[in-house]
């Protein structure tokens, strides 16, 4: 009971047991525990590779699996033998412990939790968010599920489902989608304004780029609103140089899709490619600059993004610029919603919709001008003494 205690109040570290690795054939990636992959993890992620869904899908999956397994290792329980006691171990683990990813190395002396005030962005908190406990739990839940239907596992599924939710899922497309209460242990989410940069910030952003490859990579970004492994994943053959557009892979169908850019954009890259070569046809357009030409990583341009907020004092992601690319498309009157959906590759218009709520900034600014706004006093129609209105309406 007191190990069971220390682990939900998030004062016990999981073990190391096992490890995520790549793999030759399917499932790309295997969870691995002294030296083996582990069987009942390992067919799940088979499954869910031969599901024809996004190749990063399998890699998440097999994370949270194997953060569930070093618990069922911690507590000596087996994976068929797990109830919903052990879930609410993880959940409350989840809730309290610290998340290693976000340990901070940089000494910008601001804390997990805290808001920037220059950004007005608050940074992310120590421990797990919301969405990944919540993660966690549906990632557990079609696990069991998946064994469940050979006969494998406990006999109930060990994570709770919402009754009422199994209850309508009879119910027609066509109607609209009824609000449920969440399911027990489901955290609750916070609804989260679009991140977009000020145009005075933004400006400070691109003049701190040291040169034309990075200034390209941020007009493309900022103009395209396509996701940072999207832009950076473009080879040269997928530039039409000449209708100002460019071909990215999408990050959740793999579809070619087309996506516009600003002339800016293009006479950035051309400079780039003046001072650093063009790559050939199936070559990445964005490489290192330092060294052997590589295709430039994500991790390589996040890096690019935080010396730039370390100089600024700044605290912005990559993914801030898309949303700051879907801000000024629905800010523009030219531009309907539904282009601006077609642009952004939104499923749901839903989705675009939550652009046209204004900055943080320009309220701050008309809330100022409403304060300095001098108090409208009332009036009265002329003919009638303090006296006469005194008696009608009061003192």
């Amino acid at each position: 009971m007191e190990l069971r205690e220390s682990i939900r109040q998030g004062r016990v570290q999981l073990p190391a047991v096992g490890k995520v690795c790549l793999s030759e054939g399917v499932p790309r990636f295997v969870v691995e525990a002294d030296g083996r992959p582990v069987e009942p993890i390992g067919a799940y992620l088979s499954e869910l590779t031969l599901a024809d869904g996004s190749p990063l899908t399998p890699k998440s999956y097999a994370y949270d699996l194997l953060r569930w397994w070093r618990l069922l290792s911690l507590l000596d329980v087996a994976w068929d033998e797990a109830t919903r006691a052990e879930v609410e171990l993880l959940v409350g683990w989840m809730r309290s412990a610290v998340n290693p990813q976000r340990r901070r190395t940089a000494t910008d002396g601001l804390q997990p939790g805290s808001v920037n005030l220059h950004t007005g962005k608050q940074a992310l908190a120590a421990g797990y968010a919301p969405s990944t406990i919540n993660h966690q739990l549906t990632v557990l839940s079609e696990f069991y599920d998946f064994h469940l239907l050979f006969g494998r596992g406990p006999a109930r599924n060990p994570v709770p489902a919402s009754r009422r939710r199994h209850a309508m899922a009879h119910r027609s497309p066509m109607e609209p989608v009824p609000a449920f209460r969440r399911a027990p242990l489901r955290q609750k989410m916070p609804k989260r304004a679009p991140r977009s940069i000020p145009d005075a910030l933004w400006d400070e952003l691109f003049a701190s780029m040291g040169n034309d490859r990075d200034r390209a990579l941020l007009a493309f970004f900022v103009s395209s609103g396509a996701r940072a492994t999207e832009l950076l994943e473009l080879i040269a053959e997928r530039v039409d140089w000449g209708r100002q557009r460019i071909w990215v892979v999408s990050k959740g169908s793999r579809e070619v899709s087309v996506v516009p850019g600003s002339p800016d954009a293009f006479v950035y890259l051309a400079l780039y490619f003046d001072a650093f070569g063009t790559p050939a046809p199936t070559e990445r357009v964005w490489r290192t600059m330092r060294g052997t030409p590589r295709p430039l990583t994500y991790w390589a341009m996040r890096r690019v993004m935080q010396r730039a907020n370390d100089k600024l004092g700044t605290n912005w992601s990559l993914h801030d610029l898309r949303h700051t690319a879907a801000t000024r498309m629905a800010a523009d009157p030219a531009l309907t919603l539904v282009e601006v959906q077609t642009v952004m590759r939104h499923r749901h218009l839903a989705t675009t919709e939550a652009y046209l709520q204004p900055r943080i900034d320009e309220l701050q600014d008309k809330m100022q001008e409403h304060f300095r706004r001098p108090r409208t006093e009332p009036t009265y129609t002329t003919g009638y003494t303090a006296e006469d209105i005194a008696t009608v309406f009061g003192e």
